[in-house]
């Protein structure tokens, strides 16, 4: 063990490879992995969380791609190892199983780019921590938090899961490189022999899968306020909303997301929604 309790071989796979369908049409252009929360793509906030951890690096960190794979690819360069994945996504199993050489007998922290994650008292990084500290290299690890429904299906031990999980590699090295997600191929079957544990999250979490996820995401990297990007111009009223880089709000926008590059205009009035592309509007009523 290493620094925070970490298994000095542990390696990281970040999964970046699906298409978002439920966030369309914002993912029509732009991989849901770099889509931004907080001006921030959500790929960068994965990788910020891991560096925290003193996962870094090609050696250490791999990300998987396949939708809109040469943005991804060009977004990361050399911070982490790439695996591409052909024709359609492999899914979470198979995308780890495609890394298989890769991860070569290391246990392997596995997150989901698209998961957001807040815990105000652990800097990014640290709250991750949790899932290996204390692990004795043989069980399945999940960040979960309470479910409102613990019997609901998706559920493990009444708990959702929050992104992040933790596998040994007697549990990956078999893993066939096909179609497969890790619910079934190794979650379920863990938690079957007794051999799957849930760790509490304390913090904030959107899976961002959905618009309404995804605002709300944005709201509360906002804080209750208006992050606007040095590069924006906003001459507008702005409240509780996040305007991207090169972005300009001449009109007024509430509880908005406006994209990098995207205009609102003098006259126009955004409330809950996101603003992207040549003046094209998502609605998305967040939660809370």
């Amino acid at each position: 063990m290493t620094g925070a309790g970490l298994p000095e071989d542990l390696c990281a796979v970040v999964l970046a490879a699906g298409e978002g369908t439920r966030l369309r049409p914002l993912t029509e252009r732009v991989p849901k992995a770099l889509c931004p929360v907080g001006n921030v793509p959500l790929l960068d906030r994965a990788l910020a969380r891991l560096a925290g951890l003193g996962l870094a690096g090609p050696g250490r960190v791999a990300v998987n791609a396949c939708y809109l794979a040469d943005q991804v690819v060009a977004h990361v360069g050399d911070r982490a190892h790439l695996s591409v994945e052909p024709g359609e996504p492999l899914g979470t199993a198979g995308g780890v199983a495609n890394l298989l050489d890769w991860i070569d007998g290391r246990p392997v922290l596995v997150g989901n780019a698209d998961a957001y994650l807040a815990d105000p008292a652990a800097p990014p990084g640290p709250d991750v921590a949790a899932l290996v500290d204390g692990w004795d290299g043989h069980t399945v690890r999940l960040l979960g938090q309470p479910a409102a429904d613990p019997t609901a299906p998706g559920t493990f031990d009444g708990h959702c899961f929050t992104g992040f999980s933790v596998l040994p590699w007697r549990l990956v090295r078999d893993l066939p490189v096909v179609f497969s997600d890790l619910v079934r191929a190794v979650w379920r079957p863990a938690e079957a022999a007794g051999e799957l544990e849930v760790v509490p999250y304390p913090g904030t979490f959107f899976d961002t899968g959905t618009p309404a996820d995804y605002l709300a995401a944005n709201l509360h990297a906002a804080d209750g306020g208006v992050l606007v990007d040095p590069s924006a111009t906003v001459t507008g009223h702005c409240e509780e909303s996040v305007v991207g880089a090169g972005a300009r709000v001449d009109g007024d926008v509430r509880r908005t997301v406006v994209w990098p590059g995207a205009v609102v205009l003098d006259g126009e009035r955004l409330h809950d929604v996101i603003r992207f592309g040549d003046r094209r509007t998502v609605p998305a009523a967040a939660h809370g």
